[in-house]
């Protein structure tokens, strides 16, 4: 055993776990000429490795993957003997890595890390051990593992049993003969080791609470396909997996499950299915993780599957999952799983029919029968990703500990540090891909990271670094964000804490892919390690700020255009700028099925404009209020089906009958020609409600862009002429005003759809300059008292942001009531992509909220009618 260290020893750095991340971490910091001691209460090297002994224990992603790349030597001397490797060799990987770099002697084992103090005076560590040691370091450094907390069973009457109690999460290390025994299993992780036990145990019972989707493993020699791209490209191979997004190589699809036809569906299901590999399993459809339908494909071929393989239709229907969308709980990997329930002596009981009584001192006490055992098997998993990190007491500046800083959800920036915890590190902490990737990769880069941090601090004569509150609150925001626009929060899983009673639901790791994580990281150091207070002799540095605040899944529609090359709109006249704006909208999704679309014209001041006219499905049939539209495209563009999908969304929200009117274009019709047309039409719409199955006196009007411009234009005018009565506007992104030296042009003019080039395209081809201060042009500008109440949508990188928050200061200085609904994370163009943006959704929730609070909430048509 290590010397231990005694109450003076000092040193750079602090690094607890001895596992995948501990060792790399130790061997990148002696690199750095550092000093620094390791612990692990573990006997030996291996982290997860070295306790997670059950049989079947197994990794999940391809040896050739799951393993280190930081050493092509390392690579060459050591050869996996399959697949998937299993405990025992990948136990044998890490004592070699550890014996060929000569870490042990700086690891002190079976010693549990107890305490970690931070000192502000001394900018030290003091860390204490459970044999009472004190060591002081700079730097502390947790390895502990995503899962390597163990979970106990919270069942009545588990400690009272009187055979053999055996958990998955710390198995013994001579194992264990089931040999001629009725042994139970029960907990959420028992898919590996159920086959093996039943090969020995004279009688199996299962007892299952959810199942879980599996898919075959198909073990054997390690893929040679992986094997050849290795040897003839290595270095591209471990390139292409460092920046994919699960840390495998992997061509993401463009095939969506609810357009594919079902020969194309089933044809990249089977294939996936023969693969045996996670990689394929999420890789089937491109919306699998986003759009519920097409989950439900997938999900219910593979319940297909396991009917096929389970001949008794009750247990196989028992094994089917149901209460959650594939890929929403961690899937696994399995080696004959499903085929064990054919055994005579295996029966499964299934807990939500027949819960769980108690424990006994003979077995199991179910709610109809009594069962009887001569061991129990506890597969209950983890306290996932946060328990090891509290497990010891971390208290850092001000006496505040990690546990109680944590109490409503881990808080961390980039899942490597957190706020008030200065030279505290987390390798694959919550807030990183970790647990959602190939970990070897996520490891490496962590480390990495960590070592390149510590180099450039000491390069700079820094001696601590912490992550500003800001900074912290961002990442915080972005992580959910990107949770929030995929099916996991909808599942009780382990990713959401859900497994452990009274943990705190939060989505904990980070789902925006290992690529995405690492161009974050990147960025971060690459602006100055942007968010981070640095600190050292005489020196104080911080350049705060926010790494990612645009919603996720706009980003993926800005770089999906950015890819297609398509010409800068403002460089086109306006009729092939009219065809690309088709051409592209053409492959959006369509929208939700409302009740009925009907097409009309009504007269406007130079001629019949088009409608058209959504009505919500449902009751009531009668009369609904009624909503003016008015759709985007600078004055220019656009036409009754550029904003279709968005009005089937308002239609569909809000409950409204939803009429959206065509106008006159520019440059053909200047100014103010659109804006007397939509004057017209909201006049024509207040007189023909009923027709139109309004309600008479219920009239608000609406519109994107261009189009909120000349709804509240319209507005204004009807005002001046005292009718007809609005009740309400919606302003989504509006132009108000011409002036272009806001602020927001300057953060939000190239990049983002509507540029500032763009923008001045449009006023050059609707107005004069000399026409521009107009009220009708630039509503802004006009008198604004009496104006109906206002609900305004500003975008946070919209060109028009701060004339759409300008508008709002300025009606409810006039008196008049206003709601400003801040897009957070969105462009001008992104709320309207319904069914491609999903983080609109809660946008437009807002604005149908806003359209249902314009009317009474049931005022009978009689009085609506003496009204109007």
């Amino acid at each position: 055993m290590n010397k231990p260290a005694s109450v003076s020893d000092q040193f750079d750095a602090v690094v607890v776990g001895a596992g995948f991340s501990g060792l790399y971490m130790l061997y990148r910091l002696r690199q750095l000429g550092l000093s620094v001691k390791g612990f692990d209460s573990a006997g030996d090297v291996g982290g997860t490795w070295y306790w997670n002994r059950y049989p079947g224990a197994r990794c999940d992603i391809a040896t050739p993957d799951y393993t280190f790349s930081f050493d092509p030597e390392l690579e060459n001397e050591w050869t996996w003997s399959e697949k998937y490797a299993t405990q025992p060799e990948i136990l044998d990987y890490l004592r070699f890595v550890a014996d060929r770099y000569g870490l042990r002697s700086d690891i002190q084992f079976s010693t549990t890390v107890t305490s970690a103090r931070w000192d502000e005076q001394e900018k030290r560590w003091t860390i204490t051990t459970g044999h009472g040691q004190e060591i002081r370091c700079r730097y502390y450094i947790m390895a502990t593992g995503c899962l390597s907390m163990p979970k106990s069973p919270d069942i009545e009457g588990a400690g009272r049993f009187a055979g053999q109690v055996y958990f998955t999460s710390r198995w013994p290390h001579e194992g264990v003969d089931f040999t001629g025994q009725r042994v139970a299993v029960t907990g959420s992780s028992g898919i590996q080791v159920i086959p093996l036990i039943a090969r020995q145990a004279s009688q199996l019972t299962v007892f299952q609470r959810t199942p879980n989707f599996s898919i075959p493993a198909h073990n054997g020699p390690a893929p040679a396909d992986r094997l050849r791209q290795l040897d003839e490209d290595r270095d591209g191979y471990r390139h292409d997996a460092r920046w994919s997004r699960i840390g495998v190589p992997n061509e993401p699809t463009d095939v969506l499950g609810v357009t594919a036809s079902e020969a194309v569906r089933r044809e990249r299901f089977e294939a996936a299915w023969e693969q045996g590999e996670l990689a394929g399993i999420v890789n089937v459809f491109a919306d699998q993780l986003f759009n519920p339908a097409s989950n439900d494909i997938l999900a219910e071929m593979i319940r297909e599957k396991i009917r096929s393989i389970v001949t008794d239709p009750e247990t196989a229907e028992t094994l089917c999952p149901k209460d959650h969308y594939f890929g929403t709980k961690r899937p696994c990997l399995d080696t004959g799983y499903f085929d064990t329930y054919n055994l005579p002596h295996v029966r499964l009981v299934d807990l939500r029919k027949q819960p769980i009584v108690s424990i006994t001192e003979d077995g199991i006490e179910t709610a109809d029968e009594s069962f009887g055992f001569d061991a129990i098997v506890y597969a209950t998993g983890f306290d996932a990703m946060t328990g090891a990190l509290v497990a010891a007491d971390v208290t850092g500046r001000d006496g505040l500990s990690l546990k109680e800083k944590w109490a409503a959800g881990p808080s961390t920036y980039l899942g490597l540090m957190t706020a008030g915890f200065p030279n505290f590190f987390m390798l694959t902490g919550p807030g990183s891909p970790s647990v959602l990737s190939n970990m070897a990769v996520s490891i490496e880069q962590h480390v990495d990271w960590v070592a390149g941090c510590l180099k450039d601090m000491r390069e700079e004569g820094l001696d601590t670094i912490e992550p500003t509150e800001l900074a912290e609150s961002g990442w915080n925001q972005h992580v959910q964000d990107c949770g929030a626009i995929t099916l996991m929060p909808t599942a009780n899983s382990w990713y959401m804490g859900a497994n452990v009673p009274g943990k705190p639901r939060v989505f904990l790791p980070y789902i925006g892919g290992v690529d995405a994580y690492r161009q974050a990281c990147d960025d971060v150091v690459g602006q100055g390690y942007l968010g981070f207070r640095m600190t050292g002799p005489g020196a104080d540095r911080c350049r705060d700020g926010v790494i990612r605040s645009m919603q996720p899944d706009v980003a993926m529609v800005l770089e999906f255009l950015a890819a297609m090359g398509l010409p800068p709109m403002d460089t086109l006249p306006a009729d092939d700028a009219r065809a690309l704006m088709a051409a592209t909208a053409a492959a959006r999704p369509p929208g939700p099925e409302v009740g009925e679309v009907t097409d009309g014209v009504i007269p406007g001041p130079a001629g019949d404009l088009p409608y058209r006219l959504y009505r919500p499905a449902g009751p009531p049939e009668g009369p609904r209020p009624l909503v003016v539209y008015f759709h985007g495209g600078g004055w220019v563009l656009g036409n009754l089906d550029s904003d279709d999908p968005l009005c089937r969304d308002l239609c569909e929200r809000s409950g409204a009958v939803v009429v959206s009117v065509n106008y006159r274009h520019a440059p053909e019709a200047r100014f103010p020609a659109a804006a007397l047309d939509a004057f017209a039409a909201v006049q024509w719409a207040a007189a023909n409600a009923l027709e139109l199955g309004g309600i008479p006196g219920q009239l608000a009007v609406a519109g994107w862009s261009a189009g909120a411009n000349i709804a509240t234009v319209a507005c204004q005018l009807a005002r001046d002429a005292e009718g007809p009565h609005i009740s309400g506007q919606v302003l989504i992104c509006p132009v108000v005003d011409s002036d272009m030296t806001r602020p927001s042009y300057q953060e939000n003019g190239d990049g983002y759809i509507l540029t500032t080039a763009l923008m001045r395209w449009f006023w050059d081809h609707y107005t004069d300059p000399a026409d521009r201060g107009e009220p009708r042009a630039a509503p802004l500008r006009g008198d604004l008292h009496g104006l109906p109440s206002t609900c305004i949508v500003a975008a946070d990188f919209d060109p028009l942001r701060d004339e759409g928050v300008a508008y709002a200061h300025a009606l409810e200085a006039a008196g008049v009531p206003v709601r400003l609904a801040r897009a957070r994370g969105h462009t001008h163009t992104s709320v309207t992509m319904v069914g491609t943006v999903i983080s609109g959704a809660p946008v437009r929730a807002e604005i149908a909220e806003a359209l249902r609070n314009f009317f009474p909430s049931a005022e009978p048509l009689e009085h609506a009618l003496q009204r109007s």
